[in-house]
This record gives structure tokens, sequence and C-alpha cells, in this order.
């Protein structure tokens, strides 16, 4: 098979496809032919050694796939058509995964729709209803709102029925965010994000903060907590990793709280998956669709990553492989 392998931490110029040997399922693990791969901002940082979780070299990026089963396990029997939430090893032209990283998709989901979906979709669900405790009536700013996860994460407080704030830098993402259920909206790069944020609230703060953005815009968002907040801590795609007065949350009786779905989905793969089952219904129900920004071939997988390291897509980015 062919894949884009990883020898050692580079930049993302560095990599090639090769050919290598066809990965062999083992016990409680099914074999996938993959269709389409999304790619995320951690691909990259894995990439360049930068991601809290370093795979065994070599490895290939690519966290999240869609494709068909060729060697099944239980009810993932060979022809069906799947998703999987792999962590890394995605773009390759086949892959093994545990069976409890796999479930069926929707017949009248297309691939590169599937392979846009786990990351995104399971991480904001994850952080809104687990971490963030998100309550109908209560407000919700997500910050790099137009991004992949941030997308995602207004649809999904949307259908939880919060007052959806997006913060994104341009007229362009802005009105994506409205196309997708935003209420109001914030361009942080020509707006004063605390001013707007009071008059927004009209001066109460905002309950729910989803950040995976990080560097100056965090401090910013802490102050405009409302009393008994959550900063939900997602990543920092602005790069810095945000440094805060925790006198900030003990005034505000507010929580910090971390957001990882590969540990959750690792500690708990059962709610893990009824997770997946819900945002599957919200699908059908047409209340979360992802937005493809655009679609790769396999040999133009460098073009696609280093689109989403630059921050240039709108919603997911994907990398289709075969027929």
């Amino acid at each position: 098979m062919r894949a884009v392998l990883c020898h050692r931490f580079c930049s993302v110029a560095d990599l090639q496809i090769e050919e290598a040997a066809d990965p062999q399922p083992g016990p409680g693990e099914v074999a996938i032919d993959v269709r389409a791969v999304g790619i995320n901002f951690f691909d990259g940082l894995q990439i360049a050694g930068k991601y809290q979780r370093k795979p065994p070299f070599p490895f290939s990026p690519g966290a999240e796939i869609a494709g068909v089963v060729s060697v099944g396990h239980g009810a993932l029997v060979r022809g069906t058509r799947v998703l999987a939430f792999l962590g890394y090893g995605g773009l390759a032209e086949k892959v093994v995964a545990d069976a409890w990283r796999v479930a069926p998709i929707p017949d009248e989901m297309a691939f590169a729709t599937a392979a846009a979906f786990p990351v995104v979709y399971l991480t904001s669900l994850h952080a809104l209803r687990d971490r963030g405790q998100l309550r109908a009536g209560e407000s919700l700013l997500v910050l790099g709102a137009a991004g992949g996860v941030g997308l995602a994460a207004v649809e999904i407080g949307k259908a939880m029925g919060a007052r959806v704030i997006a913060a994104a830098s341009t007229p362009e993402k802005l009105a994506l965010c409205r196309a997708h259920g935003a209420d109001d909206t914030i361009n942080y790069a020509s707006e004063d994000l605390r001013e707007r944020l009071k008059q927004i609230t009209q001066g109460r703060g905002v309950d729910v903060v989803y950040d995976p953005v990080g560097d100056r815009f965090t401090e910013p968002c802490v102050r405009s907590l409302a009393p008994g907040g959550r900063l939900l801590v997602i990543g920092f795609a602005a790069g810095e990793i945000p440094k805060l007065p925790l006198n900030l949350l003990l005034l505000k009786q507010a929580a910090a709280v971390g957001v990882m779905l590969g540990g959750f989905a690792e500690a708990d793969p059962e709610a893990n998956a009824a997770h997946l089952r819900q945002l599957f219904a919200w699908y059908r129900e047409g209340r979360v669709v992802p937005h493809l920004s655009r679609s790769f071939g396999l040999e133009q997988f460098r073009e696609a990553i280093d689109l989403v390291m630059n921050r240039g897509a709108l919603g997911k980015v994907v990398v289709t492989i075969g027929p």
C-alpha cells in the first residue's frame, strides 16, 4: 500500500508517500480500506514533535478516516462503510483499528463527510456536554469559530439550546458561522473582544467559552466570564500557551477545564460511542452538517496540512484516497 510516513520529527515538506506493507489486524481489530482522511491542526504538531502525544516512528499522520471494512470483527463485517478515530495513522491506503474506535456511518453520509466528523464533533460534544455542562438558555462564546472544531461547537451549542456567540477574524468566516447557526458574531481582528461581549451579554458576561485558539485571546475571555462561568481549554492554534492570573477564576467563581478527546474516548469508549450516536441523530435531522472547505488527493497531502496549519480552512479539509 501507499502511505505518508514520518520517520523523524520534521516539517510537512520533508514527508514523502512511500510503499509500505499492508497492516494486519489482530484480535479485536478491523482492517479498513481508506477512502477519505480528515486533516486537523494537531496533525502538523505531531509531525513536528510538538504535540503532547508522540506516536512511535515511523507513523502516518491523520487522526480520523472513513472507508470500507476489509477484514471484520463482530458486527463490523467486510464491506461495512465506517468512520474511525485513530489518533494517528490515517494518511495511508489501508489502516488497522481497534473495533471500539470504528463505527458504521449512515447510508446517506459520503466518505468525505464522514472523515470530517469524528475529531471535531466528538471533541465539541464532549467539551460542551461533559466538561462545560452547557445548559439550554446559557451563552456560549466560540473562538476560532470558522475552523473545524469551532464550527462544530457552534452547531452543537445551538442543538443544545445555547445562545451562540461566534468569534473569528474575517467577515467571510463570520458569515459562515451565521449560516451554521451563530446568534451573534465578533470580528476579533477589528473589534474589541471584551467590549463586544459586554454589549452582547448586556454586561453579564458569557457562561461558557470554547477556546481552541489560546494566546492573547484567552485572558480577555476569562475576564468576560459570567459568575460561575467555564473556560474550556481545547488547544492553542494561535501559537502561545496563555498564562492566566488565577485570581480571575477565584473572583468570578469560575472554572478552567481541560478537554482532550483521546483520553476520554480511551477511558470511556461506551460514552464516546453514545456521543457519536447522538451526533448521527443530529446529522440526520440536519442540525450538524460538516462544512468541507477543500478536498485534496493523497499526492496533495502537504497542501492540505499546510492549509489547516496556516488557519486558511473554513470548516474541514479532507484528503481523498482510492476510488
